[in-house]
């Protein structure tokens, strides 16, 4: 839709003219009747209009939107900018009154009203938008000028005595379809978006509840009855009244210190708990001051005795206590609960200890993350030869030690077919030449090379859940048997004696002990002590097995969640022998001859992380449960995909059921329905 800017004929009478042949157009057409007063044959007409005052008489039947918003703009002088999101359609007004220009304004405001339209102004220009869409355009505020009822404006309207909160859910229905109303609570104020009259009904509607009530505060000192389980009951009796009469202001607060109680509200509602209040706080029959207390969380026995320790601090060395009842606490085990027998003041503070101790414990999931990784590289290279002419009385061999099979082993086996020597396949590439005869010069030698890469990538992830300030143990592993003694009857000329063996088993494995702390906020003090043992394969020259052992004695304060390093090993060994014959196994190329050489090079890289979870309530336990539950799932159907075992056709694998954990939300369902 094209925009019109449309000026004020009379401030410019050269469009008089113009304009008031257009207003004879639009009559004639039967869409507008314009009744200019009486004029006079020489007077210019807008000029008269200037003077007297224009009056309008609307006769629109199923005329076009733009036809009329023309004609508006045409005789009230207005700027009337047609949003292109508007829907075209005709409009109906039959008015048989004559109207000023002010108060066919508001007829055209009103009639778009009905059509779901709105006028919104923009500086000196009128924007007629969709009702739906003013909320996003802004408005006029308050104070900036006469305001039309239908016009969409915005206020924000300050509270003094009522929370802002509590006034936008019974106001919310008094506003128009598309009208706005929201509170802010920094600041205590209601800001309103809509038609202006309907504003200024809602400002009526706040002037007269926003008014200064009785909010006295009132404190009750209780002389028999405890004061938090005073306000315990008050507040259950008056939770079903709450959540049926809506908002009510009275708050009822327990001092544990003074056993005294706070009221603030009205007066009758003040009233009503006073009373009540008053018949709670009486005293007990001197022989029924005794109470059953279930406990929820802790322990009963633990909490007896933590209790006694209490009442005992309390009386002062070398005195004992002159109460008139001695006081008594008593566990049961089988429910869990304390049986206390007290005097009324002691009763009381016991039972507020008690409600500060019997809380619900957090967790801790500790996950501890240990990362080896080891690349091993080994070579050996060498010759060993042997030289005899029994002929010219000479000859001459070379042997290293720890070679393995050389030219020494080998050659009884060669020189003597009657041998029974046993040779040992030996490692690597083994290459030989020679000769061997009767007479002449016989000789012989062996080549040996080997070489050897060996990595180990190890990853064990132990984790534990524990109570907060419990002392948890996680140990995975097997007993090792170590021979320890032993005795044989081997050479005894007479008698025997059983021979026998000693062994002592060890424990070899993964050992995880922690107890967690949580601090202030959503640290954890963490006191660890981590074990990690194994069979080492290199137990050459050891009399019996040799294992590996590390282990981890710290204490460290870890965020929830965060990975902190504990400690690490990380080393780089290098080693490197030569065996050779003095003088000859020096020289260049023909050295070679006359040496062996081995190298190793070792490096380790081994670091221990450790990663601690908060668990305060059983949705997350059942979250961090859920998880890796599923990942056993996972795991086990993708090493076992089928289930069916082959060549037992009745026969199948064991499998993990898949067990439906709750989710929060199923949790508070079920906890509502009990309820």
């Amino acid at each position: 839709m094209k925009d019109r800017m449309i000026k004020d004929p009379s401030k410019d009478p050269s469009m008089a003219a113009q304009t008031y042949g257009r207003i004879r157009t639009v009559f004639a057409s039967g869409l507008l009747a314009v009744t200019l007063g009486v004029l006079g044959a020489a007077t210019p007409p807008m000029a008269i209009a200037a003077e007297t005052g224009p009056v309008i008489t609307f006769n629109f039947r199923d005329v076009e939107l733009t036809a009329v918003v023309e004609a508006v703009a045409a005789v009230t002088g207005r700027t009337i900018i047609l949003d292109p999101s508007v829907r075209q359609g005709t409009i109906t007004v039959v008015s048989t009154t004559p109207l000023s220009p002010d108060a066919a304004w508001e007829t055209f405001l009103a009639v778009l009203q009905v059509h779901n339209l709105a006028v919104v102004q923009s500086g000196s220009a009128y924007k007629v938008i969709q009702e739906q869409s003013f909320r996003t355009v802004p408005g006029a505020e308050s104070g900036t000028g006469s305001v039309a009822p239908d016009d969409v404006i915005t206020r924000v309207v300050p509270l003094r005595f009522i929370p802002a909160g509590q006034v936008v859910p019974p106001l919310r229905p008094l506003a128009s379809q598309y009208g706005h109303l929201a509170a802010y609570p920094a600041s205590n104020m209601i800001i309103i978006s809509d038609r202006a009259a309907n504003v200024e009904r809602l400002i009526q509607i706040l002037r007269r509840i926003d008014q200064e009530g009785e909010q006295d505060v009132e404190v009750i000192r209780l002389e028999h009855a405890s004061a938090g389980e005073v306000v315990r009951m008050i507040t259950a009796l008056r939770q079903g009244q709450t959540a049926e009469a809506g908002a009510n202001l009275l708050t009822v607060v327990a001092d544990q210190r003074t056993n005294s109680i706070l009221l603030s509200g009205g007066s009758n509602e003040r009233l009503r708990v006073r009373t009540l209040i008053a018949h709670l706080d009486t005293p007990l029959d001197q022989d029924a001051n005794t109470q059953v207390v279930y406990l929820n969380y802790a322990n009963a026995t633990a909490l007896a005795d933590t209790l006694r320790s209490f009442m005992d601090a309390q009386v002062p060395a070398g005195e004992v206590a002159t109460g008139t009842r001695a006081t008594t606490i008593l566990p049961d085990e089988d429910t869990n609960a304390l049986l206390i027998t007290a005097p009324p003041a002691q009763m009381r503070a016991i039972t507020a200890i008690i409600g500060r101790l019997d809380i619900r414990r957090a967790q801790v999931l500790v996950e501890a993350i240990l990362v080896e990784v080891t690349s091993d590289r080994s070579a050996e290279f060498g010759i060993t030869w042997a030289l005899q002419d029994p002929d010219n009385g000479y000859g001459g061999l070379t042997n290293f030690s720890g070679t393995g099979t050389g030219i020494v082993q080998v050659a009884p086996a060669l020189t003597d077919s009657s041998a029974s020597t046993a040779l040992s396949a030996p490692d690597g590439l083994t290459f030989g030449i020679g000769r061997v005869g009767d007479s002449g010069t016989s000789f012989g030698a062996i080549l040996r090379a080997l070489e050897g890469d060996g990595t180990t990538n190890i990853l064990s992830t132990p984790y534990q859940v524990t109570l907060d300030n419990e002392e948890a143990v996680f140990q995975v592993g097997q007993e090792v048997p170590f021979l320890t003694g032993q005795f044989t009857n081997t050479g005894a000329s007479t008698g025997s004696v059983n021979p026998f063996q000693t062994i002592n088993r060890q424990e070899v494995g993964t050992k995880l002990t922690i107890t967690p702390q949580i601090n202030e906020g959503d640290a954890v003090r963490l006191a660890i002590n981590l074990e990690v043992s194994s069979i080492s394969t290199g137990s050459e020259g050891a009399v019996d097995l040799v294992t590996n052992k590390r282990t981890l004695n710290t204490n460290v304060i870890v965020d929830d969640g965060a990975i902190l390093v504990l400690g690490g090993l990380i080393d780089d060994a290098v080693q490197e022998s030569e065996q050779r014959v003095p003088g000859l196994g020096r020289i260049p190329l023909l050295g070679r001859l006359f040496r062996y050489t081995r190298s190793s090079s070792v490096k380790r890289n081994l670091l221990v992380f450790i990663r601690p979870v908060i668990i305060r309530d059983g949705s997350q336990a059942t979250l961090e449960t859920d998880a890796r539950y599923r990942v056993l799932r996972d795991e086990m159907d993708r090493v076992n995909p089928d289930s069916e075992i082959p060549l037992l056709p009745d026969a199948v694998r064991p499998e993990i059921p898949e067990y439906a954990l709750p989710r929060p939300a199923d949790q508070e369902a079920a906890g509502s329905d009990g309820g």
